[in-house]
């Protein structure tokens, strides 16, 4: 989940690219933003690339009961706003023009104004840094800082993962073995099973075996908590049909083999990250590649 970092340098091949595009619209006695854009616009999103981002242009967000769209998000793998470009006209004030998007809700986690003359970062709703876009070291440093940013929740969520990772294994085979011996000692468990077994025959697969469905078991006891509350759902578990059914098979097995709810504990802190880490994101989609991700 560690960022790969790249360094930009003042002569990498993408700044020069941009100089060259900027200067032969210039050339052709082009000033105005929406062609001069399109140098910058490159510039982003193939640096976006080199270190795992994707530059999506025109994306909505919900701000304060409105729908505010930057002139591009940069998202990493887990679909995850990272950073914002806005670009305004050289023609234009930038700075009354950044003041009338923060009073719009514009976001200033990490987000970069500019007019093709000047570059302004703002990060955690601070300004904290210009560049004069015409000097390329300069340039090199505001891409440097842009791409460096990391919020605390979503360090907080690359470290869960990495955690997370390490602790699958153990995670996973806890819940195995108590599954293993309701099948053996469970009365109430087999008799639940047995009807979730013949739904997912009908729904899924007519061959599917046993240890597909114990698999399917597990991953729910640890990852039901995020659907309820990644899509602020509460009723997650009541709306969903396989989901209530999987829940009968649950509730059977926790009732004389251990307490889900002491078991889950020791993933509060992971949870706790994930699920910070979603509410940067509002679309319902991106919400399900998020967590097909995780």
């Amino acid at each position: 989940m560690t960022k790969r970092q790249v360094e930009i340098a003042p002569n990498h091949r993408l700044i020069r690219e941009y100089y060259r595009s900027w200067e032969e619209m210039r050339t052709q006695g082009v000033e105005h933003e929406l062609a001069l854009r399109h140098s910058f616009q490159d510039l982003l999103g193939d640096s976006a690339r080199l270190h795992g981002w994707t530059l999506i242009a025109e994306l909505g967000a919900k701000a304060g009961g409105h729908t505010v769209r930057p002139d591009a998000t940069l998202r990493d793998a887990n679909s995850i706003p990272r950073g914002y470009w806005e670009a305004k006209d050289s023609r234009d004030d930038l700075a009354r023009e950044i003041e009338h998007k923060i009073h719009r809700g514009y976001p200033l986690t990490n987000t970069i104004f500019e007019d093709t003359r000047r570059g302004i970062l703002y990060q955690n709703r601070n300004r904290v840094f210009e560049a004069d876009l015409s000097d390329p070291h300069q340039l090199s440093d505001l891409l440097y800082r842009f791409y460096s940013h990391t919020e605390p929740e979503i360090l907080k969520f690359e470290e869960a993962v990495e955690e997370f990772e390490q602790r699958m294994p153990n995670l996973a085979a806890g819940p195995a073995v108590k599954i293993k011996e309701a099948h053996e000692g469970n009365r109430p468990f087999r008799e639940a099973f047995a009807a979730f077994f013949s739904l997912c025959q009908v729904s899924l697969n007519l061959n599917i075996r046993r240890e597909a469905v114990d698999e399917m078991l597990v991953q729910h006891l640890l990852t039901e908590r995020l659907f309820r509350t990644i899509f602020d759902n509460p009723e997650f578990t009541r709306r969903n049909a396989v989901a209530v059914e999987v829940e009968r098979v649950i509730e059977a097995l926790v009732s004389e083999s251990f307490s889900r709810t002491d078991y889950l504990k020791s993933l509060d802190f992971f949870y706790g990250a994930i699920e910070n880490a979603a509410r940067t994101i509002s679309d319902f989609s991106d919400k399900q590649h998020f967590l097909n991700t995780i």
